[in-house]
């Protein structure tokens, strides 16, 4: 009882703090960030810095064998969302999403090929998704 209990405070910590830092829109985010930032400003608040998760809470990313499968799959999640993963189109760029897709497809022992901008905007031509930038601002995350 009591480790479910520290697991649900745990979860409703990193949700809280996931809405905190909320993940900005790219044409404000002034710099460019490479892919640990972008996982960190992003990702971090639930999947750990570490990309171990929060067992019973948020899937670890570190040895994942769906995250390092195939690249259209793993996208799509972030496009699309899964489960209680919201999607990013409209707070990440189809540059960011692919370079945090990079990221955490090389590390933690994860060994996969990354994902190219053009990867995922194809992607997301094909899944229907509005093109970043042309959806209205909503605060979802």
């Amino acid at each position: 009882m009591r480790d479910t209990l520290i697991k649900a405070v745990m979860a409703i910590v990193a949700t809280v703090l996931a809405a905190a830092s909320s993940p900005s829109r790219a044409q404000d985010a002034g710099p460019a960030l490479d892919g640990k930032g972008l996982f960190l400003k992003n990702c971090a608040a639930c999947h750990q810095p570490t990309g171990k998760g929060i067992p019973g809470a948020f899937p670890a990313l570190a040895g994942n064998k769906f995250v390092q499968g195939k690249n259209t799959d793993v996208a799509t999640v972030l496009l699309k969302g899964r489960g209680g993963m919201p999607d990013f189109s409209e707070s990440l760029s189809d540059r960011d999403i692919a370079t945090v897709l990079t990221f955490v497809r090389s590390n933690w022992g994860n060994k996969a090929d990354g994902l190219t901008e053009a990867d995922v905007g194809a992607l997301r031509t094909a899944l229907g998704v509005d093109a970043f930038g042309d959806a209205s601002m909503s605060n979802k995350h």
